[in-house]
């Protein structure tokens, strides 16, 4: 037959034992807050090709429901891009980003890729890399469509 002190220590944690545990989780947290999430160069690439993608892809369909062009406007030195005049999105720094497009190359700090109210556009090519990954976002001249190609 077991003792009823000896069923009672047996029966859960301590005092101590939870107090330790809670160390170690609010510790752990404060570090998780001090650093931020852990981040993937890989997916921040493909992510920010794919954000430019789909600020394209807005454009071309602005254009054709709105009847009128409307133009994606790349600021190379700001690292940012804008459709007509909305607000800005960031293009993270680490990226150099090249832009082709009917005019030739860009050789100042704006580009822009023009989308008519038919959904062709002026085409064109956006190259980005960080050092590692290459990326490049094209638009079709002749039916505006947009694609993303990891290179």
């Amino acid at each position: 037959m077991t003792s009823p002190a000896r069923t009672r220590a047996q029966a859960g944690f301590t005092l101590l034992e939870l107090i330790i545990a809670i160390t170690i989780a609010s510790l752990f947290i404060t570090l998780l807050a001090i650093h931020g999430r852990p981040r993937s160069a890989g997916l921040e690439a493909n992510g920010t090709a794919s954000e430019l993608a789909g600020g394209l892809r807005e454009a071309r369909a602005r254009a054709i429901v709105e009847n009128r062009p409307v133009s994606l406007t790349l600021d190379i030195a700001n690292h940012q891009w804008k459709i007509d005049n909305q607000p800005s999105h960031k293009i993270p720094a680490q990226f150099q980003m090249d832009v082709l497009s009917v005019q030739g190359e860009a050789r100042g700090n704006l580009a822009a890729i023009v989308f008519e109210p038919d959904g062709s556009s002026a085409g064109g090519e956006i190259a980005f890399n960080d050092g590692l990954r290459k990326f490049s976002v094209n638009v079709d001249w002749l039916t505006g469509m947009v694609r993303v190609k990891k290179e």
